[in-house]
């Protein structure tokens, strides 16, 4: 048992580093100005796209709830492909729609440019909800399935979450600013070393109480 709860203090203290890690190129990254996309960009690095968005393959991903005028609503996130010339297709992430309000939200015609910043491609896991293909509704973040699951011949390897002020006509609602992990491992790790402590005192205790016996 000993042994056990030093290995999760450890794993927790090599958690904390990388997440400080994680944080660090997070805050580099919301200082700096956007880039054009590079060939193979950084997670979370900011960067600007060129190209048309394809309204009609538009989609949804994940069911979130948030406030408005008209109180709590649920919604999800409007993924809409934005094409290239002669480049892959870049899944963006426009921001929290409404649910009913799916298949009234503007997208601008022809070219534009896009500022938001890379999210790597999630995976699903075991007890991940499941996707929607034909529904066009998703539960992961995995850019080849939503881009299989739209028809695209291929996409970019990571979505792009636009960042920006809402639109005039309220939505989508991008992101603000790039997310914020919380960073809890040191706590943990003190959890679990304290643990480990207690234990001690306590089998120290049992083995005096046995001894004098």
């Amino acid at each position: 048992m000993l042994a056990l709860l030093v290995g999760l203090g450890n794993w927790q203290v090599r958690r904390l580093a990388w997440k400080r890690g994680v944080l660090a190129a997070i805050a580099a990254a919301e200082a700096a100005p956007a880039v054009p996309l590079p060939a193979a960009p950084s997670p979370f690095q900011k960067v600007s796209v060129t190209g048309s968005f394809r309204p009609d393959l538009a989609a949804l991903f994940a069911d979130e709830v948030c406030d408005t005028p008209r109180g709590p609503v649920i919604g999800g996130e409007l993924i809409v492909p934005l094409e290239r010339p002669g480049a892959l297709a870049v899944l963006v992430d426009r921001g929290w729609i409404p649910l009913d309000r799916r298949g009234a939200v503007a997208t601008p015609a022809g070219s534009v440019t896009v500022v938001g910043y890379v999210h790597p491609a999630d995976h699903p896991g075991p007890f991940s909800a499941r996707d929607d293909a034909a529904g066009r509704r998703f539960y992961t973040l995995d850019p080849p399935a939503i881009g299989a699951a739209l028809g695209l011949p291929g996409v970019a390897p990571f979505v792009l979450i636009a960042l920006g002020d809402p639109p005039a006509a309220g939505y989508p609602v991008p992101a603000r600013h790039l997310p914020q992990p919380p960073n809890n491992h040191l706590q943990y790790a003190i959890t679990w070393y304290g643990l480990a402590a207690c234990l001690l005192v306590i089998f120290a205790a049992w083995s005096r109480q046995v001894l004098r016996a």
